[in-house]
């Protein structure tokens, strides 16, 4: 249990800085004992309370624009419980390779720096775009959670005129209101352990405070830099476990 709250600790910061703490708390879920299965939805306990400490933290910064992320949570929130869902029912073989390979999609798209066609031009995608692409992301969210953080805030770097601090904060506040449904699918299918949960929880809430401070802090810098050493660790991580 103290290694797991250690974890939390770190997962919350990374998580709050980037995304992937998932992929610390995970593996640390499935060392304790855990199933697979357990692991995924226990790990949902512990990212909600972080989501939650993070979106209250941001907002009281004043960096997190709420009009703008409510308009995503009907589409990403659909799209979380069904992937929860299919988390419950289907087999995970060959999903660990799957994710290897989003995430070195991801690992690209960042290097050409979308940030920059937004700052630049004020770029907004069509509704018609934009809610389809948060759906599917909150299908992933809902099934596996780990580095759907990244995935959040390259698609509000895209499909919003918003900064890198801006959709940070925003990816907080839908992650947030994913999990909620996701969490209730996994306890319903008994498969969240609640004791490891909230350790997880605890010590994610105290990470996820420091990470907010620090992104309001040093900005979009310290946050690109998170976004690159979490996205190769995941992929590392997955390919080769």
């Amino acid at each position: 249990m103290a290694l797991l709250a250690a974890v939390g600790l770190a997962a919350g910061v990374i998580n709050t800085l980037a995304g992937g703490g998932s992929l610390l708390t995970l593996p640390a879920l499935v060392f304790l004992g855990l199933p697979a299965a357990v692991a995924n939805g226990t790990n949902r306990v512990g990212v909600l309370v972080a989501t939650l400490t993070g979106t209250i933290s941001f907002h009281q910064k004043g960096v997190l624009e709420l009009k703008g992320g409510l308009k995503l949570l009907p589409a990403s929130a659909l799209g979380a419980s069904l992937g929860a869902w299919m988390a419950t029912t289907l087999d995970e073989s060959g999903l660990r390779k799957a994710m290897a390979a989003v995430m070195v999609l991801v690992l690209i798209l960042m290097w050409l720096r979308p940030e920059r066609w937004v700052q630049a031009g004020g770029r907004r995608l069509p509704a018609w775009v934009v809610h389809p692409i948060f759906f599917a992301i909150g299908v992933y969210g809902g099934f596996i959670q780990a580095g759907v953080g990244v995935l959040l805030v390259l698609a509000l770097l895209v499909a919003r005129p918003v900064n890198l601090v801006g959709a940070n904060a925003e990816k907080i506040l839908l992650s947030l209101v994913f999990t909620v449904p996701a969490l209730l699918i996994f306890a319903l299918s008994d498969q969240v352990a609640w004791l490891p949960g909230l350790v997880l929880a605890l010590s994610g809430a105290i990470g996820t405070e420091l990470g907010a401070r620090l992104a309001v802090k040093r900005g979009a810098p310290l946050i690109r830099v998170a976004l690159t050493v979490t996205v190769l660790a995941s992929a590392l991580k997955l390919a080769f476990g």
